[in-house]
Formats: structure tokens, C-alpha cells, sequence
């Protein structure tokens, strides 16, 4: 590579890393747009392209400077996250300082590959002089922090790596820009030493590089558009900036308005209401536009701001995505559900299985097999015909699909090789509750050739009639100490019962804990599905126990840990999980702690209240929230969302299904003829004594 004059120095900058997890807001728009935004910090973090898994950028931030100060804006935290409805995701940040205001609004183009920003920046002392504002933009092109280019164009900044490049342009043009090498020669560390950014940089190579701007006026407008070639992603973003902010709000806005009407839900003014509006938008968000029907699990990498990966949570997850499914059945968006049937069918493994994950293209990403993502596709198929909604002949795409997971499942249960956490192998109440639910759902339905629906049922009736054999203990220190009888293990280890070994606990190493002890809230499954009545003494003794051992209360309400010594979660002093850490308190699971309520008659409000209390600033529910005293310079606050990854498509989803099961009295995920035939009274109880 020969140096030019105007090449930034410091190649190739540190190692790059991707955005904090906990995103304030996500965004798209509804049309032929194949671009995702999401917001985080109180600025735009990660830009995806042209697919949901397929990150371009890990930020654009602000820098204000004036004749005696400077600040970058997301270091503040001093901002307020608004939409115009709790449906319609045009978001606006506004910033506050002493010495200005900093108003931000995101949307994304709806015909257009194009995220635009419109700025007004407003100097609240006059006095001390003028402000100006600056940007800065960090690529990360195909995902990838390394080996990107950098340059300054005519009237645009760009980026390319390979066949993706982006472009920023600014409807008032920029007075200076620059490229640069982050920790190097990039507009944070040249205002860090000069008190605002100076250099004129025109090209970076092979690297980690940032994009600055200064804008010539305090207030306008920002396109980023992406394209395989830089001209096509500078053409893209001047056609927005064209047609003009109020011009594609009005577009964005309308389409969101008019699809999210038909899920017929009540205003959003209640902080209930809001989130369900909030919850169906953010699950229509995550899914793909150029593979419909793709889910991704989130729009996020966990601890991102920590490390460099490529994967993250913007992978499509089988069971998110029937759980996404399930939820818009619920709300009556039978043509999106069926999309992610659809979808599910065309990623199918021959066998009959899905891979533990994938990208939106289906191509395989993780390598493990989890039995409950082969059940979950086929009780969405199925609860879909239930309600009128699909179609099962003989020799349809769909019933073809069901044929081949049943065989799978009856293959290979009740042992899953991964429980739904991805930690242990062996028999889990959750994936076995799902499997015969997928069993019997499928062999009653009539879909299933004769001769296989009555094996299928013989085996769901086995299955169901051992689970208790498998998973059921009395008479443990546990249950002594509660005054309990006996209860259900979260998982039995393969080639075990519950009551006779230990599990090692994933992300703790090595270390382990008695099977028969370890709680788990897995087990209401059983009544979900349709196996087991909510009145049954062991359901209710084992109740009794996840409220006594995994409840936590936090100012917004009462929450859940998903086992004992959970390790996957910040470490005690806040650092980010690294492999290790202390699990902290998951939302999704006071809405499956509802769920059972409900199911027994008593009103589950107090679990919504507490997934609701437990929002971003922008009303998105996380995978955890944060349970121990505050740490202001980590952004830990006790009940509020850690670092993990917000939003989680999935508790979003649970979220959306218990508060139509409230409303409404819809039962997302049981079907009718598998309750009918497995919720008889009580059967006697039968445990493995524990010495």
C-alpha cells in the first residue's frame, strides 16, 4: 500500500468491538427497505444490511464543541427517548446539557436502503459563544471492524470492504471532514487534543477506522446509505434527502399505523397497553425482509462493547421465531405467522431437525440440537390449523415438514442433546412437554399416515405417562426446608433420573450441583401445553419453590433467575460476561410465571407490571436486568436492563401472549385435543426418594 499525503496515521487502530448490548430503541420502516436501526446510548448503533443478521455500523454519535469545551454525547446519559405512538417507531432523542440541547430523530427510508437522522442542535448559552456539531461514524462492513477503507468524497463520507459500502451525507454538506484509525487518528481522539476535530484526513485503509464530519449548520439532516458500491449507497442517500424528512416520516408512519391496527389492541396510554403495542412493533422489527419470515432473536450483541462478534443475537434462533409466531397468531396477524411457518419449512434439515441457529440465508451457525426447536415449528404449524388458519393435506409443504420433525423427535426423545438455555444435555420438562405436545398435536390432527399417528400417540402417551419417572424427587433438604413434598428438576442428566447425580453448571467452571435440588421454572411447561393441570400438587409444591429459591423482588416488581448459581450475567463488580459471571433476573420469565397464574385462576397483572417496569429508556424488555446495588459508571442500575442484549424477541413475545391470554382469554401455545386428552384429574404421585 503506498501512504499518501492526506492517509490517516495509526493503522490499522485498535480492535474493534461492536455496540453495547442495551439498545435504547430498534427501527425500521414497513416496505421494500432492507435496512434495521437501532439506538443506543441516545445515538444510532448498529445499522443492518441488506438483511437482519448482516451488521454495517457500530455507530454514528455526535461530538458538540464550542471555544472552550467539547462533549460526545453518548457519554452524557442525560437524554429522553420518544415516538409519536407506541406502535410507530420514528424515534427521537433529545439530549440535554448545560450549555445545549441535541435533538435527534431516526427513521428508516421505506423504499430505500437509507437510515436518515435529522439533528437541531441548540446552544443554550449564547453568550459563551457558537457550538458546532460533529459526527462520528464507525463501518463495520460485513459485520467486521477489520480491514475496512475509509474516505472523503465529494460532499460525502464513505466506506467500503469487499462488495458493501456505505455512505453518510449531510443535506448541508460538512465545512471539514475526515477518515481516520479509532484510538489513532479518528475525530475523538483528535478533539480529545485539540478540543474539536481537525484533521482533514482523506483516506484510511485495511482497518479500523471512523468517519468525521463537521456539519455547517446546527441543524439538518443525515442520510447513511448502503450499496454494494460507494456511488450506489452516495446515490441512495441523496434520494432521501430529495424526497425530504416530513415526506418519508409521513410514509413510515402511515404504514406502521395501518399494520399495527390489525391486531386490534386498545390505546396504548396504560403502561400495559403501551408495551403490548410496543411488543408487536418490535417483533414485526426483527424480522427479515429479503428471507420473510426470519426472525432474529435481536437486533444486538450481548456485552457487545467488549468484544468483536460476529454473530451476536442477530441469528434466527427456531424457537424464537415459533415463539414470535405464536404471539401474532395470538393477535390475529395469521399471514405474518404463517410466514415464519413458511420460513421454517424452507430451513429444515433433511432429517427433520433445525440447526441450533442460523443466519437469515439459513445457513447453519451454531452446531448443537435442541429437541424443543423441532417441536416448537410444529405446534405453531398446528396451532395455526387449529384456529382455521392452515391448511393440512396430504401432500401440502407443511404437513411434509410435520412428518419429518415427528420422526425426528420420535427418534431421538426424550433426550435433547441441549436444554433451552444451550447448557446441558438430558431430559428437560420444557422440551419434553413440547415433544409430546408436537407428538400427539400432530398425530391427532390427522396430518400424520395412520400407521404413524398411532405410534406417535402410543409414545407421546408413554412419555407423558413417565415424565414424573424422569423428573419428579420428594423428600430433599430443598423440600424439608419449604415444607414442601416433592418438586421437578430442571433437567435430568442423560442415562440419570433427577434424584441420582449432579449437573455441571455451564459458565461456573466446573462446578456442579445436586440434579435434585436444582430448580428451574422449565417445568410449567407441563400446564402450558396441556400435560398437567396448574391445581396438581407437584405442579403447585414446585410452584411454591421457584417463588422461595429464584423470585427476586426489585423496585419494579417481582422477577426471576432461570436456575441456582446462574453464571451467564455480569460478574459481581459489573464487568461484562466473559465466558463467566452471575446470572441476573430474566423478564421472559415472570411472563411464564403469569402464564401459570392465569392458567389457575389467579389475575397475572403483577407479572405484567414487572416485565413493563423493566423496560429501556425506550420501552424495549431485555434478557436481564440488573439485581444488585447501583454502578453508575457501568450503567447498572438495580431493576434496570444490563448489558446482555435488549430488546429479546423472545420475552417481547411472551410478554405479547400473556397479555392477550389476560385480555382476551387466547391460549397462544396449548393445543385444544392435547390438553383434552393429557389434563385429566391428578394422577398419584410417584417420586424418587432421595436419601
Amino acid at each position: 500500500m503506498t501512504i499518501e499525503p492526506h492517509d490517516a496515521f495509526g493503522w490499522p487502530g485498535i480492535s474493534p468491538t461492536f455496540s453495547a448490548g442495551d439498545k435504547d430503541a430498534v427501527t425500521t420502516a414497513l416496505g421494500t427497505t432492507r435496512v434495521w436501526a437501532t439506538i443506543g446510548g441516545g445515538i444510532l448503533n448498529e445499522v443492518f444490511w441488506p438483511n437482519t443478521g448482516r451488521p454495517q455500523l457500530r455507530d454514528l454519535g455526535f461530538l458538540v464543541s464550542g471555544e472552550d469545551f467539547w462533549t460526545e454525547v453518548k457519554r452524557l446519559a442525560t437524554y429522553t427517548v420518544t415516538t409519536p405512538a407506541p406502535s410507530v417507531p420514528l424515534v427521537t432523542v433529545t439530549h440535554t446539557h448545560e450549555r445545549y440541547t441535541l435533538a435527534l430523530e431516526f427513521l428508516c427510508d421505506s423504499r430505500r436502503d437509507v437510515v436518515v437522522v435529522r439533528y437541531q442542535l441548540t446552544n443554550l448559552a449564547p453568550a459563551s459563544g457558537p457550538l458546532q456539531l460533529h459526527i462520528l461514524a464507525a463501518p463495520h462492513l460485513g459485520g467486521n471492524g477489520h480491514n475496512n477503507n475509509g474516505y472523503v468524497l465529494d460532499g460525502a463520507l464513505a466506506a467500503d470492504r469487499d462488495s458493501e459500502a456505505l455512505a453518510v451525507i449531510n443535506d448541508g454538506g460538512f465545512t471539514l471532514s475526515s477518515v481516520g484509525f479509532v484510538s489513532a487518528s479518528d475525530g475523538w481522539q483528535d478533539s480529545n487534543t485539540h478540543g474539536r476535530p481537525t484533521f482533514t484526513f482523506t483516506r484510511a485503509l485495511n482497518g479500523n477506522i471512523a468517519l468525521t464530519g463537521t456539519c455547517s449548520e446546527t441543524q439538518g439532516t443525515l442520510a447513511i446509505g448502503f450499496a454494494n458500491t460507494i456511488p450506489g449507497a452516495v446515490s441512495l442517500a441523496k434520494a432521501s434527502l430529495a424526497e425530504g424528512f416530513d415526506d418519508l416520516a409521513a410514509t413510515f408512519t402511515s404504514a406502521w399505523t395501518n399494520w399495527c391496527a390489525a391486531a386490534h389492541l386498545p390505546d396504548g396510554d396504560q403502561p400495559l397497553d403501551r408495551l403490548a403495542h410496543v411488543s408487536l412493533m418490535v417483533l414485526k422489527i426483527h424480522e427479515d425482509v429479503t428471507y420473510p419470515g426470519a426472525i432474529v432473536a435481536s437486533l444486538a450483541t450481548p456485552w457487545g462493547a467488549a468484544h468483536d462478534d460476529p454473530g451476536g443475537y442477530h441469528l434466527v434462533w427456531p424457537r424464537d421465531c415459533a415463539e414470535t409466531g405464536l404471539a401474532l397468531a395470538a393477535a390475529s396477524l395469521y399471514d405474518d405467522a404463517r410466514r415464519m411457518v413458511q420460513f421454517l419449512i424452507s430451513v429444515q434439515s433433511p432429517d427433520g431437525h433445525w440447526p441450533q441457529n442460523f443466519t437469515p440465508d439459513g445457513a447453519a451457525y451454531w452446531s448443537g440440537i435442541q429437541l424443543d426447536e423441532t417441536a416448537l415449528p410444529v405446534i405453531l404449524a398446528l396451532k395455526l390449523h387449529e384456529l382455521g388458519q392452515l391448511d393440512l393435506p396430504a401432500h401440502s409443504h407443511t404437513t411434509a415438514m410435520i412428518r419429518r420433525a415427528v420422526r425426528y423427535l420420535a427418534d431421538n426423545a426424550p433426550f435433547t442433546q441441549q436444554d433451552r438455555w444451550e447448557e446441558t444435555a438430558g431430559i428437560s420438562p420444557f422440551t419434553l412437554a413440547a415433544t409430546i405436545a408436537a407428538l400427539a398435536g400432530a398425530a391427532i390432527s390427522g396430518c400424520l399416515e395412520t400407521a404413524v399417528a398411532e405410534a406417535a400417540l402410543s409414545l407421546a402417551d408413554t412419555w407423558n405417562g413417565r415424565i414424573e419417572d424422569y423428573l419428579y424427587v420428594a423428600g430433599t433438604d430443598l423440600d424439608h426446608q419449604q415444607g414442601t413434598t416433592g418438586h421437578y428438576a430442571r433437567i435430568a442428566p442423560r442415562g440419570t433420573v433427577a434424584a441420582h447425580t449432579r449437573v455441571t453448571i455451564a459458565n461456573r467452571a466446573g462446578e456442579t450441583f445436586d440434579s435434585a435440588e436444582l430448580l428451574g421454572l422449565e417445568f410449567l411447561a407441563l400446564v402450558r401445553y396441556g400435560l398437567r393441570s396448574p391445581t396438581d400438587p407437584r405442579i403447585v409444591d414446585t410452584v411454591k419453590l421457584i417463588d422461595a429459591v429464584l423470585a427476586s423482588s426489585v423496585p419494579q416488581g417481582t422477577l426471576y433467575h432461570r436456575y441456582q448459581d446462574d453464571g451467564y450475567g455480569e460478574h459481581e463488580d459489573g464487568t461484562p460476561f466473559d465466558g463467566s459471571g452471575v446470572g441476573r433476573l430474566w423478564p421472559l420469565l415472570a411472563g411464564e410465571r403469569g402464564h401459570y397464574a392465569l392458567s389457575a385462576g389467579v389475575d397475572p397483572t403483577p407479572y405484567l407490571a414487572a416485565m413493563a417496569a423493566s423496560v429501556s429508556a425506550g420501552g424495549l424488555l431485555p434478557e436481564q436486568i440488573w439485581d444488585a446495588p447501583d454502578i453508575p459508571e457501568r450503567r447498572l442500575f438495580t431493576g434496570r436492563p444490563t448489558g446482555s442484549a435488549t430488546p429479546l424477541v423472545w420475552a417481547h413475545a411472551e410478554y405479547l401472549k400473556l397479555y392477550l391470554a389476560h385480555r382476551r382469554g387466547i391460549n397462544a401455545d396449548q393445543l385444544s385435543a392435547v390438553a383434552q386428552r393429557y389434563c385429566a384429574p391428578t394422577s398419584p404421585v410417584v417420586a424418587h426418594k432421595v436419601p
